[in-house]
């Protein structure tokens, strides 16, 4: 995980430094702003058609699956544009303009049908014996009186 993040910030900064380097560091304020205004814009439009149609598959009594997916999608994008830097920015537009997204959501699903089909052919044996009883054990309470079992 702390690579991760290392690695992540080693990106970023380079990134910035090489559009820095191209265009100044004023421009590369701006697009770094330009980009969120536009992320945070897209995210709120794609996140509204998402809930709508998660809204339209339920009230049609279908699976809405597709659309949940892409609600989830939707929201990775607005958390990626969130965070700042280019490289990240970029990534969340790609994961939030629908036709990047369904290629996304597709190459998703079939992984996640995948690690599911793996996982459901497992075989789980528990080893155990079955005991029993020689003789039926004698009531010792009357059966009017109310069973407590403490413990």
């Amino acid at each position: 995980m702390a690579v991760g993040i290392l690695l992540y910030l080693v990106v970023e900064v380079a990134a910035i430094w090489a559009v820095a380097s191209l265009v100044g560091a004023l421009w590369t304020i701006v697009l770094l702003v330009g980009g969120a205004l536009l992320g945070s814009w897209l995210a709120r439009r794609e996140g509204g058609k998402a809930m709508r149609a998660v809204m339209a598959a339920a009230r049609d009594g279908r699976s809405g699956h597709q659309e949940v997916t892409d609600g989830m999608l939707v929201a990775l994008g607005g958390v990626l544009i969130f965070l700042p830097g280019f490289v990240t920015d970029v990534l969340g537009l790609l994961v939030m303009v629908p036709p990047t997204r369904t290629v996304i959501r597709k190459a998703w699903l079939r992984r996640l049908e995948r690690k599911v089909h793996v996982r459901s052919h497992r075989t789980v044996v528990i080893d155990g014996e079955v005991v029993e009883p020689s003789q039926p054990r004698p009531r010792t309470e009357p059966d009017d009186q109310p069973r407590i079992i403490e413990g």
